[in-house]
């Protein structure tokens, strides 16, 4: 029996600072992941950054369908919120839980890394990646075991 297009085919959606899903390489992926990402920012009482996290993670999960064959994953981690006099984390790019930032990843099994491109203004496609670097704190590329991963960083609330 084959997964249908909204159903996800793997989650840890823990009650802790980070939650992920696997969805089936189909065009609900985009939609669902958009639920599932909101959701969970509401129920984490982030939901001033639920329109963005949401609009970049269309976008990187979009990228992935067009482009690689095979599961999806997102995954968010929350970082603690700062508190007064705190000092930033000093981590490696996209670190877990560093702090007042919410990283978001969505990786895919295609190894090649996502290249930014300039759109012209008649083009219907090429500026999710302009996006993601405008709106997000940080961004970048790693690779994985099997193909690579996506990630951004949005600040939080204070």
């Amino acid at each position: 029996m084959g997964s249908s297009a909204g159903e996800v085919i793997g989650v840890s959606d823990g009650e802790g600072d980070c939650a992920e899903w696997v969805f089936p390489a189909a065009p609900d992926a985009v939609r669902t992941a958009r639920s599932l990402v909101r959701r969970t920012l509401d129920e984490w009482r982030l939901d001033s950054v639920g329109d963005i996290a949401a609009l970049l993670v269309s976008e990187l999960v979009t990228n992935a369908l067009r482009h690689a064959t095979g599961p999806i994953g997102v995954r968010l981690v929350r970082g603690p919120a700062p508190t007064a006099g705190a000092a930033g984390a000093t981590g490696a790019a996209g670190a877990p839980g560093a702090d007042g930032v919410l990283l978001v990843e969505v990786s895919d099994p295609l190894p090649d890394p996502p290249r930014e491109r300039v759109a012209r203004p008649d083009d219907e496609d090429g500026r999710g990646l302009q996006l993601v670097a405008s709106a997000a704190r940080r961004w970048g590329t790693r690779p994985g075991e099997a193909g690579k991963t996506v990630w951004f960083e949005l600040a939080l609330p204070r």
